[in-house]
């Protein structure tokens, strides 16, 4: 029995919209379709404002892979960051993740992904060559490799340190193993694994 349409094309459209985003079904999407439409001047009006400055704003870092409003973007212009430094990531989630812990003040390279030969992701289909261009031609001391610990991330970071392996720049990545606050026993056999070749001196 085909399911009957409660609302309008334009709510319809706004949920099936809302759906695509991650973490929302279509139930959530309904839900959270009706919050915007109940709180239209405090949220949907708003929102659809900030959708627009987005659409017309906000674009790729011509230097580093990020998105900002402009280009260089805030972090390239940053003069307080460290220029010896540069932290490689995949996506534009793991720098504002890094950027949240304070950690470090580096400055960054978003690589768009992680090289896939199954999925037909080549090194072209990355931001691999602005990568080696740029620290072939920058003053680095190190390239931080703080790329995702999957099959696809380890082929991308030993790609990489293949590709740098003729210049004069430390590269290193980032610890994996137990992390702060875990307990061995939740452990899964890799991550303990790992932690016990990555081991150091106390």
């Amino acid at each position: 029995m085909a399911q009957k349409q409660v609302a309008g094309p334009e709510i319809e459209r706004l949920i099936q919209l809302l759906a695509k985003l991650p973490g929302l079904g279509p139930r959530s999407a309904r839900r959270a379709a009706l919050h915007l439409i109940k709180k239209k001047d405090q949220l949907l009006v708003p929102l659809a404002e900030a959708m627009g400055v987005a659409v017309r704003d906000i674009g790729i870092c011509s230097t580093c892979g990020t998105v900002d409003t402009c280009d260089p973007c805030t972090i390239c212009a940053d003069p307080k960051r460290d220029p010896g430094v540069l932290v490689v990531v995949e996506d534009v989630a793991d720098l504002w993740a890094l950027e949240r812990a304070g950690a470090i003040n580096a400055r960054y390279h978003v690589l768009g992904g992680t090289l896939s030969p199954l999925d037909g992701v080549g090194p072209e289909d990355l931001n691999l060559a602005s990568l080696i261009e740029r620290c072939g031609a920058e003053d680095l001391n190190e390239v931080i490799l703080a790329i995702n610990a999957t099959v696809e991330g380890q082929t991308t970071a030993h790609y990489i340190m293949d590709q740098l392996s003729h210049l004069d720049v430390n590269v290193t990545r980032l610890a994996h193993g137990v992390p702060v606050g875990g307990e061995l026993d939740y452990l899964d056999e890799g991550t303990l694994a790992q932690a016990l070749r990555a081991r150091t001196r106390v």
